[in-house]
């Protein structure tokens, strides 16, 4: 199974735990933002102006909590478990709101519905990542400051490490973008979206995608990994094409 991640984390111990052989194909790092974290650091250091930090990535997470450990005023928001698990272990301090499903439009929607009143909010994200979350929160009325809290590099991989893999997972759009440009719309058999919006930008540039998860979660994913390659194998046994 290969995962694209920069970290395979939880969703390579899910899958390890249900006996599959990850394959850690990164596409991209994390590096300092340009300004070397100048904005991020000026906002931090003015946190106790802001009623809730929120971060969307584990490398969000590190570059906030120790801040974040130091203003027991300002409520934590983090995008899923495997962000919300960094801020927590390192900030040594619990996460106030999560959704249940690991997006950034649900992250929004969860906030909206738990914020009657206009807040002041500081979210420190990638250079690359979508507006979606600021703007709905602008649009609910909250006082956002967005900050770049590092930046995202492309690497090239090594093309033959997918070779003779099973399926692919992406749990975001980004994912599928960055799979794109590393191997045009070459892929192992089974394609695996954690949602429909994943599974609508892969479709987009050419991969048939075999899967998409009901439950927009990595636990979500990987049951819907275990299904298609279940029906998968079924089909082989039989001869069946493709399903």
């Amino acid at each position: 199974m290969v995962l694209t991640r920069e970290r395979p984390g939880e969703l390579a111990v899910k899958l390890t735990e249900r006996g599959a052989t990850v394959v850690h194909v990164p596409l991209i790092a994390v590096a300092e933002a340009t300004d070397a974290g100048a904005a991020l650091n000026d906002a931090l250091s003015r946190l106790d102006e802001f009623d809730w930090l929120v971060v969307t990535s584990p490398a969000g997470s590190e570059r906030v909590a120790a801040a974040a450990s130091t203003a027991p005023g300002v409520r934590l928001a983090a995008v899923g478990t495997a962000t919300a698990g960094v801020l927590e272990g390192r900030s040594g301090r619990p996460v106030d709101l999560m959704p249940s499903v690991q997006q950034a439009q649900e992250l929004a929607d969860a906030f909206v519905a738990q914020a009657a009143s206009p807040q002041r909010v500081l979210v420190a994200q990638a250079d690359i990542a979508a507006p979606t979350l600021a703007e709905e929160l602008r649009r609910a009325g909250h006082d956002v400051t967005v900050v770049t809290a590092y930046r995202t590099v492309t690497l090239e991989p090594d093309r033959s490490a997918i070779d003779g893999a099973d399926a692919v997972l992406f749990a975001s759009g980004s994912a599928v973008e960055g799979w794109c440009r590393a191997f045009g719309t070459s892929a192992p058999p089974l394609v695996v979206a954690i949602g429909p919006t994943t599974a609508a930008t892969a479709e987009q540039l050419g991969l048939k995608v075999s899967g998409v998860a009901a439950d927009h979660s990595l636990e979500g994913l990987v049951t819907e990994l275990e299904r298609v390659l279940a029906d998968f194998r079924e089909a082989a046994r039989q001869g069946s094409p493709r399903p």
